[in-house]
């Protein structure tokens, strides 16, 4: 106690700052511990609990020093103008703010994991745009969450301020002399504190990454910096290009183009050096074309491809039309998957193409494509359109139309986001037959919401496949009992016999894996069918990104376009059927049964996929040539605009 009483003499007004900064070190780390032994199987089959703290400590030691440097400076400015007194209450209640915040941050940690395997990230910060949806679905679906937190941030501003306010110091005990080496020393360690490396880089994620499963690397931070470090790469999402090594642009676009289906196509166009004459198969009367994207509905909800048997509809049309059996979306968002499907736009780790800036307009869309071949072009979706940015990207860049729950004629249940899907596909069949009446062909893009967190549908629908009702199988069924409803009436409609369908996933559902890219995972469902579509299952490795120049052949759409995916209605060599997955920072392309990972600020690393699992192999300098130009071709056509 004596050591105590003379170091908060000594240290004076400081003394308030030291308690801030070991108490909430100490709070950081008990969270770091109460994390790691929820996930004990993984942190204890990696042996990582060394890793986890050492890596940990420096990563709260960064954060709390940053946090402390303003208080610090303005103390120190106010002592020395014997001013002390008057900024008590500033210094009190800006501490108090920031106990509060990396408080709330590690209390809502668990849930975020449990629903995306990832500590609090970018995504934390997109959904904030969103108020309305995002307070919807956490006030159904997360209330018992919210009550804590709630009750965390109470508890904890009315501790800290007494804390704070008993601790406060107005003088040292120190000269002058001594109090301004002090604070030389103090104001030195705060600085190599919050920078934590003697390098010439300060601390970053990458520097106390040490895992090949991401949520241990994750464990190493605190949820604040994980946070803060997001929204800083969003500041500058051009920099994201430099993420896995740049490459000169010559030899970028030459290796880019040398893993197109045809490499000896006419590339002529500097301004869009990707853009060809795509021939399609089908020669006769254009076709309309209906991609429905289903919400989070990984293969692992399949029964057809190794699933749960929840999906009797899908199963069914894969015996009806041309099934996928080894087909990878490129994200884990659903805006993700729209850039895929709907643009063919390589995966980056700067945000999705629906939501940057440059390409809200003139950016090449299925739709923009088609409407200058005189189709109607549409967007039919169950919530609100503005959502995730959707309905300016599209305005902007070719649908004619859009048809969301403000436009529906009826909706007989409306969840957190929005109609269900059985109202969507209701309103769906009105649009499309509406349309066929128009005598020219139409594109419509039909998005689902009700297999999305809190799993909200009407009742009495589904045998349900479990208890509680509101659970991620249960929806499956659901959304797949739903889009079977609109499989019946579209077989008896005026536009089935000119119409090419799809239905394929955005994404899977709450992507998680102990992999530096959880493979699996991406695997998703894809099938197209209707009239003339003969039945096929198709078992060759194929990306999202192949997925539009396919339909466009389909229905005999002909013309220039940028995009570097695969026309799979003609062969595509063993040596060329690939994969590109984003997951989170991570890039990871799949050739082959081989698979290159890059991440921030470390070497390629490649590996053999095999039963579900990456086995570490010897590096492909050639696979990793390719990976490495793909993964930052999408930066640089988006900063280039080459993408038209």
């Amino acid at each position: 106690m004596d050591l105590i009483s003379s170091t908060k003499k000594v240290l004076g007004p400081l003394w308030v700052l030291a308690v801030f900064f070991f108490a909430l070190l100490c709070l950081l780390t008990f969270a770091r511990l109460g994390l790691s032994l929820w996930q004990s199987g993984r942190v204890f089959t990696e042996g990582a609990w060394h890793f986890v703290f050492v890596g940990g400590l420096r990563v709260d030691i960064a954060t709390l020093c940053y946090i402390i440097t303003p208080a610090l400076l303005l103390t120190l400015a106010a002592h020395a103008l014997k001013l002390t007194a008057y900024i008590r209450g500033v210094v009190k209640w800006y501490l108090v703010i920031m106990a509060a915040m990396l408080v709330f941050f590690e209390v809502i940690t668990p849930t975020f994991i449990n629903e995306y395997d990832l500590r609090p990230n970018r995504l934390f910060i997109e959904y904030l745009i969103y108020p309305k949806e995002v307070s919807k679905m956490i006030f159904s679906g997360y209330k018992l969450e919210v009550l804590f937190a709630v009750l965390a941030l109470v508890f904890t501003i009315k501790f800290a301020n007494k804390i704070l306010t008993q601790q406060w110091q107005n003088r040292s005990s120190l000269g002058a002399i001594k109090l301004s080496l002090l604070a030389v020393i103090i104001c030195s360690l705060t600085l190599l504190g919050a920078r934590n490396s003697l390098g010439h880089r300060p601390l970053n994620p990458a520097m106390v990454a040490f895992s090949t499963d991401h949520l241990l690397n994750d464990l190493t931070l605190n949820s604040s910096y994980s946070v803060a470090f997001a929204l800083k790469q969003l500041s500058n999402e051009q920099s994201s290009q430099a993420y896995y090594g740049k490459v000169p642009q010559e030899e970028l676009l030459a290796t880019v183009r040398s893993t197109m289906q045809n490499p000896q196509a006419i590339f002529n166009n500097p301004n869009a050096p990707t853009r060809t004459f795509h021939q399609a198969s089908y020669q006769g009367k254009k076709k309309n074309l209906v991609i429905i994207l289903q919400e989070s509905l990984g293969a692992r909800y399949v029964g057809t491809l190794g699933g749960l048997p929840l999906t009797p509809n899908i199963d069914t049309l894969y015996q009806q039309g041309w099934g996928f059996d080894n087909l990878y979306a490129t994200g884990t968002r659903s805006v993700r998957g729209i850039e895929a499907v709907i643009t063919g736009f390589t995966p980056t780790p700067s945000r999705a193409v629906v939501k940057l800036d440059k390409s809200q307009r003139d950016f090449f869309t299925l739709a923009s494509f088609l409407a200058k071949q005189d189709y109607h072009t549409q967007f039919i979706y169950g919530g609100e359109s503005h959502f995730d940015n959707m309905r300016s990207f599209f305005l902007g860049n070719g649908f004619s139309d859009i048809v969301d729950s403000e436009s529906f004629d009826n909706i007989n249940f409306n969840g957190s986001w929005g109609a269900s899907d059985e109202d969507l596909f209701t309103q769906a069949d009105k649009e499309l037959n509406k349309l066929q009446q128009q005598q020219k062909p139409f594109f419509s893009l039909i998005f689902s919401s009700s297999n999305h967190s809190p799993y909200e549908f009407p009742d009495g629908k589904i045998a349900l496949f479990e208890q509680p009702k509101q659970s991620r199988n249960n929806a499956a069924k659901y959304a797949d009992y739903a889009l079977g409803t609109f499989i019946e009436k579209a077989k008896k409609s005026s536009y089935w016999d000119d119409t090419v369908f799809i239905v394929i996933a955005d994404h899977d559902s709450r992507v998680s894996g102990s992999s530096l890219v959880p493979i699996d995972h991406f695997r998703i469902p894809a099938v197209i069918f209707g009239n003339g579509i003969k039945p096929k299952r198709d078992h060759q490795l194929a990306s999202q990104l192949d997925i539009p120049a396919t339909l466009l052949s389909l229905i005999g759409a002909s013309g220039e376009h940028p995009m570097i995916g695969h026309d799979l209605t003609r062969p595509v060599a063993k040596n060329k059927q690939r994969a590109m997955m984003q997951y989170d920072k991570n890039f990871a392309y799949m050739q082959n049964g081989n698979v290159v990972i890059l991440q921030p600020d470390k070497p390629a690393t490649t590996y053999i996929y095999k039963n579900k699992q990456l086995h570490p192999k010897h590096n492909d300098s050639a696979l990793i040539k390719q990976a490495r130009a793909l993964a930052n071709y999408g930066n640089m056509a988006y900063s280039n605009n080459w993408y038209q």
